[in-house]
C-alpha cells in the first residue's frame, strides 16, 4: 500500500479552489469517494488528515475547499468572517460545494457513481446543504455540524443518505435544532440518522479544539464511536 496525494485545482464563479486529495495506488481501478467538507477555519492539516484515513481504507479521499485557495483562518475572528457569507448566501454555499463534489467525479482515481460527503462542523451544515439541494451523492455524515436550515430548499426531495454525529450538549446545535432538523429531513423523505452523544459537546473529533469557553471539547469515547459508526455508513452507501 502506498498513499499518494495531489492538490486539485478548480473554480467555482471566479474563486479559485483547491483540494486535498489522496488514494491507494495499489487499489485497482476507479474507487468510492468521500468527500470532506472543512471547519469554520479553511481546508487543513485536520481534513487533510481525513482524507488520508479514508485512503488507508481504500477511498479516494478529497478535503474540498469552501473559502478559496490557501484561505484560511486563524482566530475565531478571521473563521467568522470567512463563514458568514456563505452562512448569509446558502444558494452560493450549495452551488460551491456542488462543485467540488464535480470535480471529485472527474477524477481518473474516482467511481462517479459512488461517491459521499462527510464535513466538521461548518462542513458539517456544508454536507447537509449538499442533500437539501437534491444532490444524487450516495450519503453524507455530519460530524458535530451546524443544523440552520437554509431557507431555500423546501420541497426539494432528499435522495442521499444522511447520518448525523453529534454531541448532545453541543452549543452551536442544541437539541432543539436537532429535533427540527429530524423533522425537516423526513419532510423531505430522507433516509436519516442521527447518533447524539451525551456528556458531549462540539468538535468532539478534533484534539486541538478543545475550549471550554467556546463549548468545544476533544471526547476520545465520542471519536471511536462516530468513526464507527461513519464506517458502517460508508460500507452501506457503496455496497
Amino acid at each position: 500500500m502506498t498513499i499518494q496525494t495531489r492538490l486539485v485545482e478548480y473554480q467555482d464563479q471566479g474563486t479559485t479552489l483547491e483540494a486535498f486529495m489522496a488514494w491507494d495506488d495499489a487499489v485497482g481501478g476507479p474507487r468510492p469517494a468521500v468527500a470532506i467538507a472543512h471547519t469554520w477555519a479553511g481546508r487543513s492539516a485536520f481534513e487533510e488528515g481525513k482524507a488520508l484515513e479514508l485512503a488507508e481504507q481504500g477511498y479516494v479521499g478529497f478535503a474540498l475547499d469552501m473559502y478559496g485557495k490557501g484561505v484560511l483562518g486563524s482566530s475565531p475572528e478571521e473563521n467568522t468572517a470567512l463563514m458568514t457569507p456563505l452562512m448569509e448566501d446558502r444558494a452560493a454555499l450549495q452551488q460551491r460545494i456542488n462543485t467540488a463534489i464535480a470535480t471529485l467525479r472527474q477524477q481518473a482515481e474516482v467511481d462517479p457513481g459512488r461517491v459521499a460527503a462527510s464535513g466538521y462542523c461548518f462542513g458539517g451544515l456544508c454536507v447537509l446543504d449538499l442533500a437539501r439541494s437534491g444532490s444524487d451523492v450516495s450519503g453524507v455524515v455530519s460530524l458535530h455540524g451546524l443544523f440552520n436550515p437554509p431557507g431555500n430548499t423546501g420541497g426539494t426531495p432528499i435522495t442521499a443518505r444522511v447520518l448525523c454525529l453529534h454531541g448532545y450538549d453541543d452549543p452551536m446545535a442544541k437539541p432543539q435544532s436537532m429535533l427540527e432538523l429530524a423533522a425537516e429531513l423526513s419532510a423531505a423523505g430522507a433516509d436519516w440518522q442521527v447518533h447524539a452523544y451525551g456528556n458531549t459537546v462540539h468538535a468532539f473529533t478534533n484534539p486541538q479544539a478543545d475550549n471550554a469557553a467556546m463549548g468545544t471539547l476533544y471526547s476520545p469515547t465520542a471519536e471511536r464511536r462516530s468513526r464507527a459508526a461513519m464506517a458502517d455508513f460508508l460500507q452501506e452507501c457503496f455496497a
